[in-house]
């Protein structure tokens, strides 16, 4: 599809609706060099005074997602996203491209920037535990086996959560859907594994029938942080670990 330049046609689309931006990034598959023929482009917009909020539409033949925002609410999405482990907000600001010309929002990117490369908090005692809980009880199904279709759901569930408890035991930023494997990739380049590899590997021939490869990596990631946890375990009404 022949469409205008990305970053020409967004820095056209905010002089439209936002002359009084502060500044414009744009972020997601665009900045990173990883387009293709469906995908859209990912827009935060930092105006003076603002409701927050996000609208999808089509200009000049691109679908746009904008994510308007003062710097006062991003800092607080920013904030939210690291409790959840999913930086998305500082995503969308320090892994882009600033749209407008001059160095508004700069300050607002550094902290972006310094928040992605200090990555989220260890894991707490009751958190660790409650996630060796949970995969264990997984692999347990797992291990039991059952009708295809059920299986298939635990199958998908052992993966995604045992990639995000390796990703968290050594400290780096989760994510969900593609970002969740892009998250283990930046792991391997960093550390020299092949985990990505490994994840993608076991997850098809567990729903090819043989989990066991599937399930010995998901071993391997609670081996790093005690190993499967059933007996003894105990969750209070209010979240915390009672054992």
């Amino acid at each position: 599809m022949d469409r205008p330049d990305a970053v020409e046609t967004v820095r056209s689309l905010i002089g439209d609706r936002y002359p009084q931006a502060v500044q414009a990034w744009l972020g997601g598959s665009a900045a990173a060099g990883r387009l293709t023929e469906t995908s859209d482009l990912d827009v935060t917009v930092v105006l003076p005074e603002t409701s927050v909020y996000r609208e999808a539409l089509t200009y000049a033949g691109w679908p746009i997602e904008l994510f308007v925002h003062t710097e006062e609410s991003v800092r607080r999405f920013v904030q939210l996203d690291e409790a959840k482990r999913q930086p998305s907000m500082a995503r969308l600001v320090a892994s882009s491209i600033p749209v407008l010309a001059g160095d508004g929002g700069a300050g607002l990117r550094a902290y972006c920037s310094a928040v992605l490369e200090e990555g989220p908090a260890p894991l707490g005692e009751d958190e660790v535990r409650l996630a060796r809980y949970v995969l264990t009880d997984l692999l347990d199904d797992l291990d039991g086996g059952g009708a295809e279709p059920a299986m298939d759901a635990v199958i998908v569930e052992v993966w995604r959560r045992a990639a995000e408890l390796l990703l968290a035991s050594e400290r780096r930023w989760s994510g969900s859907g593609k970002w969740l494997v892009r998250e283990i990739e930046a792991l391997d380049t960093a550390a020299g594994s092949r985990y990505a590899t490994r994840f993608h590997e076991s997850l098809q021939t567990a729903v090819n029938g043989k989990p066991e490869d599937l399930t010995s990596l998901a071993d391997e990631v609670l081996n790093r942080v005690g190993g499967r946890l059933r007996d003894g375990f105990h969750l209070s009404a209010d979240g915390r670990d009672c054992s």
